[in-house]
């Protein structure tokens, strides 16, 4: 698939510089930083579940009256009403 990316001048200059000194095209390194960002990504939400890993994750107790909340309006879920 091919898209257009707008960036920025000083951005693409240490891209090209970058990409240069590891005997790369441009393409190259930015497919390469691109994997490399979403398996950083995917590694930080290992061992999520639900919300916390589809929106990013909070410290400790920042999240649990959210999160009480939540459970306890899926707990008046009726499974028969499915």
């Amino acid at each position: 698939m091919r898209t257009t990316v707008d960036v920025p001048d000083p951005l693409y200059r240490r891209i090209k510089a970058r990409a240069a000194l590891k005997g790369q095209s441009v393409k190259a390194f930015l497919l390469d930083a691109l994997r490399d960002k979403l398996e950083m990504e995917k590694g930080q939400t290992k061992g999520k579940t639900g919300w916390r890993a589809a929106f990013g994750s909070a410290r400790p107790g920042e999240v649990d009256e959210v999160q009480r909340i939540i459970d306890e309006e899926f707990s008046r879920v009726d499974p028969e009403d499915w």
